[in-house]
């Protein structure tokens, strides 16, 4: 009787936030993203030691390589501890007139952890060439093949979500200083000026999407630095997506902005930026939460789209989108189904994101 007691004072005694958590817990798909999402997450920050080899690493004799198998039993039935690879033999399909690349059961090559091999910058400081894993020369370990310039396929899908999972983030958040920014001067102060974003709101919503886009992207330079694209590709997702956020935010402003603790607070001869700072964005935390953990799909799948289509990140800097833009050939797609594996990611990562969304958003529902 008396834990129930105590289970009941915690529970009227929780703040709004320890309320979110519980709830949230309760959500298990959510967790589950958050772990899915942690994972990529951490191949962004250590890319350069999980992917065996470099955006610019290729190899002309391993061209179109199917994935490596990576074995634990032998072709005589022996059962090793450590994992190892075949060596790769290039043949000749004569009947199909294309390369067919085969194991090599005399050759063995175990798979070692830390293994050393490209040099690189970990978190762009630290120059070290130890790898998660890898083979000796000369043997290859290809976890997902490689592409039509013998690029190791895995190595530039780790590699490349440092772009197709960041500039959704970077867009995200310029998004929500815009809505917030834009939404809430017209929610608060109403009359002209609400009617006045209201219609610049119209006017962007009105346009498509994929024309607007390239619209603005042809307005880049052709030939500028990768991180200069990475910027610019920024700017013009969060320039088309802060429109919807905006209406929201007036929309909350419109309601708050009424109460009587935000009427004290204007007697009381607070400025108009510290009422919104203070007391009207915190009455809806919990929503933009929500709203941006929405929106980072839209954006992850908006960043691809565009590099897909040519408009966005292009090589040799890599992300998700130029790798499904060098597989976009039904022939390639036919011959080397491998090349599909980033569609996977951005699947995985867009479900993931909605998911947890879900779970934040049943979480902050006060009927819930």
């Amino acid at each position: 009787m008396k834990r129930k007691r105590n289970i009941e004072e915690s529970y009227y005694l929780a703040s709004q936030w320890q309320l979110m958590g519980r709830k949230f817990k309760r959500h298990k798909l959510a967790q589950i993203s958050i772990f899915i999402l942690g994972l990529l997450y951490l191949g962004v920050l250590f890319g350069g030691f999980i992917a065996p080899q470099q955006l610019t690493s290729y190899d002309g004799r391993f061209t179109n390589a199917p994935p490596t198998r990576i074995r634990f039993i032998d072709s005589t039935g022996r059962f090793r501890l450590r994992p190892f690879v075949y060596g790769i033999r290039l043949e000749r399909d004569l009947k199909l007139m294309r390369r067919v690349y085969v194991e090599d059961t005399s050759q063995i090559h175990p798979i070692e952890l830390f293994h050393p091999g490209i040099e690189y910058k970990l978190f762009g400081l630290f120059t070290t060439d130890i790898h998660l894993f890898g083979v000796d020369d000369p043997g290859r370990i290809f976890v997902f093949g490689t592409d039509s310039m013998g690029r190791d396929l895995f190595s530039r899908i780790v590699l490349g979500s440092s772009v197709s999972l960041t500039i959704p983030f970077v867009g995200t958040l310029i998004s929500l200083v815009l809505g917030i920014i834009i939404g809430g001067m017209s929610g608060y102060f109403g009359g002209v000026v609400d009617n006045l974003i209201q219609r610049l709101i119209e006017v962007f919503r009105s346009f498509p999407s994929i024309p607007l886009w390239m619209g603005l992207s042809a307005a880049i330079p052709p030939h500028i630095p990768s991180v200069q694209m990475y910027f610019y590709i920024s700017i013009i997702l969060s320039f088309i997506e802060w429109t919807g956020l905006a209406r929201v935010v007036r929309s909350k402003f419109i309601s708050l902005r009424e109460e009587d603790y935000v009427m004290a607070a204007a007697v009381a001869g607070c400025g108009t930026a510290r009422i919104i700072r203070t007391h009207l964005v915190p009455g809806f935390l919990s929503y933009l939460i929500v709203s941006v953990t929405l929106s980072l799909p839209g954006m992850i799948i908006a960043e691809t789209s565009l590099s897909f289509i040519g408009l966005g990140i292009r090589s040799p800097a890599t992300s998700w989108g130029v790798l499904l833009q060098e597989a976009q050939q039904i022939q390639n797609v036919a011959l080397y189904p491998w090349l599909l594996i980033p569609l996977l990611y951005v699947i995985v990562t867009v479900l993931a994101f909605n998911f947890l969304g879900d779970g934040l958003r049943d979480a902050a529902d006060p009927y819930k």
